[in-house]
């Protein structure tokens, strides 16, 4: 592997259509393609068979993983993790007969956010920060920053650590075994403490 003049590796298979923006150290594997436009940040691995619409944006350091279609109007921050064959959604209601472009809904995947392999994310909806939705979920209302959820329709199933661990409360703090301190400062919002 080796990277390019524009400090990224692209896979001879990879379509990277001119005005694509693709930071520094980021790997482009096998048949995938950025449209026009199109911005993917640095230290970033693109793998097998991704889609990067034209209005999506990728921040620093995501990982996506074979088979992920990332469509306008969906932003991925910084430290997401989006696993295999991850679907977005961008109109509510789609007919094969009527152009609803205009109608494209903003999808929000906040920093450090990981959405296991096959879930399902109806486009409107924010991931909060450090969420984590759970192997073939369907998300289809905002998520609250560190809560782990699941299921079809997704569900809470309590928090989860920035490290990816659950967290067991207490009289309202936790403690994770990677030493990260949390407060619960709402039945739907925690705090880390250090």
């Amino acid at each position: 592997m080796k990277f390019n003049d524009l400090g990224f590796f692209a896979h001879k298979t990879a379509e990277i259509e001119k005005g694509a923006k693709v930071g520094k150290e980021t790997k482009i594997w096998a048949n995938s393609h950025l449209m026009p436009e199109a911005r993917v940040g640095s230290s970033c691995n693109i793998g097998q068979n991704v889609f990067v619409g034209a209005k999506a944006v990728i921040g620093n350091g995501v990982k996506i993983q074979n088979n992920v279609s990332v469509y306008d109007d969906v932003i991925v921050e910084d430290g997401c993790f989006l696993g295999p064959s991850v679907v977005f959604t961008n109109v509510i209601n789609p007919r094969a007969f009527i152009e609803r472009k205009d109608e494209y809904k903003k999808t929000l995947i906040k920093e450090g956010t990981t959405i296991g392999a096959n879930a399902t994310i109806i486009c409107g909806v924010t991931l909060g920060e450090y969420s984590f939705v759970g192997a073939g979920s369907v998300i289809t209302k905002d998520v609250d920053s560190y809560r782990l959820v699941y299921g079809n329709p997704a569900g809470d199933h309590g928090w989860i650590c920035r490290c990816g661990l659950k967290l067991s409360f207490e009289k309202g703090r936790a403690v994770c075994s990677c030493g990260e301190k949390y407060k619960k400062i709402s039945p739907e919002k925690i705090v880390p403490q250090n």
